[in-house]
């Protein structure tokens, strides 16, 4: 075999195993180049935090779209100025700079986002992005068209926003993932008060791969409805400020989204005008591309 290996070196590839060192008996032991690279560039660490003592906590834009351009065939969202408010009080107890735009066309979105990750973000801890609308294969709609949601996360990878790499990206969505109801699986259901009609947000926006250090927030699982009440908002706008409200400068931010998860499951639809729909449920979800554990912990005054 060495032999094949000095008569023709450009057509023989070899593999990681081939890689040996001895021990003191002799006895020759098999090294993989990655075991070499992990055991000499760091050691693990699984409680490690992100960093959240910069100057600033970050930016925070809550994009909501509660009416459309007519020729865009979608209803109205009524109970979104509810949950506008309700993110605006939450992430500004956080203490994030919160900015809010009501139905914003395509361009004007686009524009403010693409600013957005320009910026320079050295002094703040992470990034925030919330939409409330409408959503339909992997888009969300402005006033007047839809917008491709990884063409958003994009403007925030590394080679476009350096001044975020390694620190968590947050995006919040707010929109119906399909057209089914998720059904009770007991006769033990709590039901909504009925002082609200429950309504759902229109089409599909399928689960996005982002990049290291995003996490994505979906209001409810692929393929189900997410419902929204027309006066208190939506269930889990509601449900996620209330966690945060409890316990969001306490829990590591993927256990609060787990209890979002649990708190929202247990609802079920208790007024609407379709009746088929009446104790249906809703579970939303998240898929998370953290690399580290994310607090929200108060600020002391010692930044970095």
């Amino acid at each position: 075999m060495a032999s094949q290996r000095k008569e023709d070196v450009s057509g023989d590839v070899e593999k990681d195993s081939d890689l040996t060192r001895h021990t003191t008996s002799g006895q020759t032991q098999n090294l993989t180049e990655t075991d070499a690279v992990f055991r000499s560039a760091f050691s693990f660490n699984p409680a490690e935090e992100y960093n959240m003592d910069h100057k600033n906590r970050g930016l925070a834009l809550i994009f909501n779209q509660e009416r459309f351009y007519w020729q865009l065939m979608l209803n109205s969202r009524s109970g979104s100025t509810a949950d506008k408010e309700n993110l605006k009080n939450r992430f500004l107890g956080l203490g994030f700079d919160v900015k809010v735009y009501d139905d914003y066309n395509k361009d004007g979105i686009l524009k403010i986002i693409t600013e957005a990750a320009g910026r320079n973000h050295m002094d703040a801890d992470c990034f925030v992005c919330i939409f409330l609308s409408h959503g339909e294969n992997g888009h969300v709609y402005a006033y007047d068209a839809k917008i491709h949601i990884q063409d958003i996360t994009a403007l925030f990878r590394g080679d476009k926003c350096p001044s975020l790499v390694g620190k968590p990206k947050i995006f919040i969505l707010q929109a119906c993932r399909g057209d089914k109801h998720d059904d009770p699986v007991t006769p033990m259901d709590v039901v909504d008060s009925e002082i609200n009609e429950v309504v759902v947000d229109a089409g599909v926006v399928y689960t996005l791969p982002a990049g290291a250090d995003f996490i994505m927030c979906y209001s409810v699982a692929e393929g189900f409805y997410s419902h929204r009440e027309t006066v208190n908002g939506s269930w889990y706008i509601q449900d996620l400020c209330e966690i945060l409200r409890q316990y969001g400068s306490a829990l590591e931010f993927t256990e609060l989204l787990t209890l979002v998860n649990r708190k929202v499951s247990q609802r079920s639809v208790g007024n609407c005008t379709d009746r088929s729909a009446i104790g249906k449920k809703q579970v939303p979800c998240f898929a998370s591309m953290l690399t580290k554990k994310l607090y929200f912990r108060p600020k002391k005054g010692n930044y970095v």
